[in-house]
């Protein structure tokens, strides 16, 4: 999670409440990104690593909590829901879905900063205590394992699906070369070893200064590729 800035994508179909909530997270440091559904969020979420979801649960198609019981199978972005629904039962499902907090409409916009506020302490300090034991190092990089995040200088390094996997698998053996034989089934695109190649090179362009000349993500010739951490 970036320390400075961090980066919220706020899901509401209702225009004025989601543009409000914007500017004023806007004007309080935060860099914010919207997204008008559930497909919407989704399509954002493919592309950029954020730090916190502000989700309101009724919206038309897949619903907040839907949405919030989905990205949980693989995700642990800190989750905030909105809602008008604040019977304790309602907030009781809201948690249970995967959410980390609960905030009923209407409130005020200082409360919703608070509660962000408060939702990222806690998520930076879980993060720490989970690098601490479970993260590789190199140069100016850190991919915890378990989380399966990168970080180059505490931003957040976006990696696809299957880069991250590709990741995962060499950083878990970190210092030990692997085949292709033993990466390609964690593939997403058909198993085929070839294919792992290809994902290679991507990877390089997000962390080597010249792919062309991997310090981190060798080669080893016969044997297949192996992360030097440091």
């Amino acid at each position: 999670m970036s320390e400075a800035q961090p980066h919220i994508l706020v899901i509401d179909d209702d225009k004025r409440l989601r543009d409000l909530i914007a500017r004023y997270l806007t004007e309080q440091g935060y860099r914010v990104t919207a997204a008008i559904h559930a497909a919407d969020a989704r399509a954002k979420l493919a592309s950029i690593t954020f730090d916190l979801l502000v989700v309101d649960i009724m919206m038309p198609g897949e619903n907040g909590l839907e949405l919030t019981q989905s990205l949980r199978e693989n995700s642990q972005v800190p989750i905030l829901l909105l809602t008008a629904m604040g019977e304790s039962h309602d907030r009781i499902t809201g948690l249970e879905t995967g959410a980390d907090d609960y905030l009923v409409k209407p409130f005020e916009p200082r409360e919703l900063v608070l509660r962000i506020s408060a939702i990222l302490k806690r998520a930076q300090a879980r993060g720490e205590r989970q690098s601490s034991v479970g993260a590789v190092k190199f140069g100016a990089f850190v991919f915890e394992i378990e989380r399966r995040r990168l970080f180059k200088g505490g931003e957040p390094v976006h990696l696809t699906e299957a880069e991250s996997e590709l990741l995962f698998q060499l950083a878990r053996r970190a210092g030990e070369p692997v085949s292709r034989e033993m990466l390609a089934p964690q593939s997403e695109e058909g198993g085929e070893s070839r294919l792992i190649d290809v994902q290679m090179t991507r990877l390089r362009r997000k962390i080597e200064d010249d792919p062309r000349f991997p310090r981190f993500l060798q080669t080893v010739r016969g044997r297949g590729y192996v992360l030097q951490p440091d």
